[in-house]
């Protein structure tokens, strides 16, 4: 082999002994930088703070944005597998004659299954949130309800173990015995040496989750859970969800009154869990990390973060959740009407931005605001890194291309933006509010990502208190030149109008309005109501048909044949819910042909109407 074969040395020499050029050194330098050392044996193979940062903040996206149905049954369970710590604790304790050691050793059993098993337990859960809400992502509310829900889970859980372990025979009664003598034990102690003792409890808990996103294989994190988790009854320290066990337990034997448990025992320890998750090791781990960890984690930067309102009420004020990937401005500026288009493919939904163009050339200085809704599969934000978010909003931004020539084509004024998200039909709801519409135009069909109505808030409380006026169209072709407008009295049958009257300017539409009477005896009242209600929405050109049958439906397929388009209102249940439910039976929508534009008008609901839906 000669002196040019031979191999090279990392020394910074030649294989012949002499330096090596510029371009070399160079070149060694910056694998080092790159994260490989160029010299030397250590080889970084775990995460920064940075970087386990970010790892937890994907997670607690997950968690937060989760359905209080999916994180009420996950808590659950892992209330339940906490029985399974509170039975082996018990029983070893009662065979091992008490000895410290060996009475604990299957402790962390029911932990190790809740935390590889990807349950929710309320002290588990106090780190993701609360950095997510840390970083003004989240609002405290939001944070609140997550914790609410979790707990009620873990303790309801809880109880039920307790229940069978009380009255299902599964424990002997020397194990029995061990467990009345650790509730009474705890019942007994100083409600400040409980919180102390709970807190650090919480610490050690709170303090796996971060070391457990720092781990990179499953092996770690068994090994580390079982440490951690073994440590509580070693040093002899209390955690909430154990302790309402053992207390349900006792309350069972007839040896505690509920209040008094609740009280004396399970609040200093919730209360201890809790200021040792999130102050001792949230906080510290949180300003641990470097001032980019935001835009680092969220890919946005500071300005993606909630309003100082938003964080601390929420929903109540505008956002409580800020998006994956969001690349419209916070909030809307000026004075101008906005109509916004949600829309989750570019390529077929250039008529739904037509329609929304032809009613803003009709109103005075409209913007049109197109928002490409990406569905985010699995709720798994981790999987988008810096590299994939840029290649979603630039093919993002070049499919909206067609919009804006559409745009253009009407001379209206046009934005577009792209949202990331697995909540595609709440992110619907949330951009309606930032950009302050007052119209929203969006498509209806069972290619649409918000069909399956997944939302982070109950379907009903988002329908109930619309942001903006609402238009479902129904694509079958964009010919309006003759339109079925059945006419009831109320404000959706206004926003029909609206819709008619730009159609009719830009299309020169030939309207028909249509009333239905109850019966021949009401028919002159149905006209009469027909003819003002025409003058005062300055459609007195249109064509007046009053049908006396009763049957609307009837009414309505009877004059198919005569129109290509029709505009159908929302009866007094609603109509966004009732598509997302499937409950809007109304056979002539999806008999008609033509397209079919629906109208919500976002009318206030009365307390009553939110109790009882009447």
């Amino acid at each position: 082999m000669t002196a040019d074969d031979a191999p090279a040395d990392l020394s910074g020499t030649s294989p012949r002994g002499e330096p090596d050029d510029e371009e070399g050194i160079r070149d060694a330098v910056e694998r080092s930088r790159a994260g490989a050392p160029a010299v030397g044996s250590v080889v970084r193979d775990r995460f920064t703070s940075d970087e386990i940062f970010q790892r937890i903040i994907a997670a607690a996206d997950e968690e937060i944005t989760s359905g209080s149905r999916e994180l009420f049954f996950s808590a659950l369970a892992a209330g339940f597998a906490i029985t399974i710590t509170f039975m082996l604790y018990v029983s070893l304790t009662a065979s091992t004659g008490g000895d410290p050691v060996l009475s604990a050793l299957l402790y962390p059993l029911g932990f190790i299954y809740i935390i590889i098993g990807g349950y929710q337990l309320y002290t588990e859960n106090t780190l993701p949130p609360v950095a997510l809400t840390l970083e003004r992502l989240a609002s405290v509310p939001a944070l609140l309800r997550n914790w609410v829900v979790v707990l009620a889970g873990n303790f309801l859980g809880g109880a039920l173990g307790a229940l069978a372990l009380a009255y299902g025979g599964v424990i002997s009664p020397e194990a029995a015995a061990v467990a009345v003598s650790l509730g009474e034990k705890g019942v007994s102690t100083a409600w400040w040496s409980l919180f102390s003792k709970a807190a650090f409890a919480g610490l050690i808990v709170a303090g796996v989750v971060w070391v457990e996103y720092a781990a990179r294989d499953t092996i770690s994190r068994l090994v580390v859970v079982y440490i951690a988790f073994l440590a509580i009854p070693l040093g002899g320290l209390y955690h909430s969800v154990v302790s309402f066990t053992e207390m349900v337990y006792l309350v069972l034997q007839g040896d505690l009154l509920v209040s008094t448990g609740l009280y004396e025992f399970v609040l200093p320890v919730l209360l201890g869990n809790t200021a040792g998750g999130v102050v001792l090791v949230t906080v510290v781990n949180y300003f641990q990390t470097t001032e980019h960890r935001l835009a680092s984690a969220r890919f946005e930067g500071a300005d993606r973060q909630l309003s100082v309102r938003e964080w601390l009420l929420g929903g109540l004020v505008g956002r409580s959740y800020v998006p994956l990937i969001d690349t419209a401005e916070t909030e809307a500026g000026g004075d101008d009407y906005r109509i916004v288009v949600p829309i989750s493919n570019p390529r077929t939904e250039t008529r739904l931005v037509e329609l929304a163009c032809t009613l803003a050339s009709q109103t005075p200085d409209a913007t049109v605001h197109v928002v490409h809704i990406v569905q985010m599969p699995d709720r798994k934000p981790r999987g988008y890194r810096l590299d994939q978010r840029e290649r979603i909003v630039e093919n993002s931004d070049e499919l909206m291309g067609d919009m804006r020539e559409v745009a253009a084509d009407f001379d209206v004024r046009c934005e577009t933006s792209t949202v990331v998200s697995h909540r595609s039909f709440q992110e619907l709801f949330d951009v309606a509010e930032r950009k302050r519409a007052d119209l929203v135009v969006m498509g209806w069909g069972e290619d649409r990502l918000w069909s399956n109505g997944r939302a982070e808030r109950p379907l009903d409380e988002l329908t109930n208190s619309l942001p903006a006026d609402v238009l479902v169209f129904r694509d079958r072709g964009l010919d309006a030149s003759r339109i079925l407008v059945p006419v009831a009295d109320n404000a959706h049958a206004d926003l029909n109008a609206r819709v008619a009257r730009a159609l009719r300017e830009t299309a020169q539409s030939e309207i028909t309005l249509l009333r239905v009477a109850p019966d021949p005896d009401g028919r002159e009242e149905a006209r009469n109501f027909l003819d003002a209600w025409a003058a005062e929405h300055d459609l007195g050109d249109a064509e007046i048909v009053v049908d006396d049958s009763g049957d609307v439906e009837g009414a309505i397929a009877a004059r198919f044949d005569d129109h290509t388009m029709l505009l159908v209102g929302a009866t007094e249940q609603g109509l966004l819910s009732r598509l997302l439910t499937d409950s809007l039976h109304f056979g002539v929508v999806a008999d008609f042909d033509g397209s079919v534009v629906l109208a919500e008008a976002a009318t206030a609901r009365s307390i009553r109407r939110r109790i009882f839906g009447r």
